[in-house]
């Protein structure tokens, strides 16, 4: 028996995730990206444990509180502003 990968790049993974942002998009975050989803999948949730079935994937992605994705964007930005030189923000702050 074959086992098949539940990551982001799966057929169906992908399509739950596209349902997903809909949702989050039309109910609660309208800017989110598929990226944004995408990325705090891989590198939040599915970091430690991946699912290893399709359904524990997609009951994964179907649950995700769109709280939890703006708390993790949150702190990613505070990352990766941290990282940053004052020149990167010349845009934002008129210079």
């Amino acid at each position: 028996m074959s086992t098949i990968d539940y990551d982001v790049n799966n057929t169906l993974v992908q399509l739950t995730m596209v349902l997903k942002l809909q949702q989050l998009k039309r109910d609660e975050l309208p800017s989110l990206s598929y990226e944004n989803l995408e990325d705090f999948l891989t590198e939040k949730l599915w970091a430690v444990r991946a699912p290893s079935t399709l359904h524990e994937a997609a009951d994964d992605i179907l649950n995700v509180p769109a709280n939890e994705i703006v708390r993790w964007l949150s702190k990613r930005a505070i990352i990766d502003g941290s990282r940053s030189q004052l020149e990167d923000f010349s845009d934002v702050i008129g210079g």
